[in-house]
């Protein structure tokens, strides 16, 4: 999504007096994360192993059973190989994120269009996973180090478990930096 389609998506969310500060959209295409390193072997041993199994059972002539029951396994193992891939490009295509003068926006779905937003006074706490490149993810609130660190790669409902984060963004701390603006200035009409 370009940054004009995500700053589009984000503004028909926008309440009548809200102020959009920020717009984005997570890295497109196929990417590796840091999950791969241990998801490529065992999607490899899983799919290898249930690809072995049903060619086997379909030249060994075994009853009809032991050929169907191989066969969602070797879905799953297809899908762990090369389609979690293609899942994670073609949500993150269809995502935008946007930081208001009061809440965090992202607005993503692969068959439906999805709507989550967090009051900036509610975060408890802001994450910055930063690359060397100055991309980054920013997660708001606690999340689990196993959640963050597969990402939610592909996984189908994944980034529902997730919690709101802005995945795979340039510049991640400049925007890091805005949402801790943006949370000082609401911190202030506050009071």
């Amino acid at each position: 999504m370009s940054p004009t389609e995500a700053e589009r998506e984000i503004a028909k969310e926008l309440e009548a007096d809200e102020r959009l500060m920020w717009s984005g959209a997570p890295r497109e295409g196929v990417v590796l994360r840091r999950g791969d390193i241990v998801l490529i072997p065992f999607s490899v041993l899983w799919g290898g192993f249930a690809i072995f199994w049903e060619a086997t059972v379909l030249r060994s002539g075994a009853p009809l059973f032991f050929a169907l029951w191989g066969i969602p396994f070797v879905l799953v193992g297809l899908y762990l190989i090369f389609g979690r891939f293609f899942v994670d490009a073609k949500s993150r295509a269809r995502t935008a994120y946007g930081v208001t003068d009061r809440r965090i926006v992202v607005v993503a779905g692969l068959r439906s269009r999805s709507v989550r937003s967090l009051p900036l006074s509610a975060v408890p706490e802001i994450v910055l996973d930063e690359m060397a490149d100055g991309s980054g993810t920013i997660t708001f609130g606690p999340s689990h180090p196993m959640t963050r660190w597969a990402g939610g790669a592909g996984w189908p409902g994944a980034r529902r478990s997730v919690g709101i984060s802005f995945d795979m963004i340039p510049r991640a701390r400049e925007v890091y930096g805005r949402i801790r603006d943006a949370q000082g200035e609401e911190a202030g009409r506050a009071t």
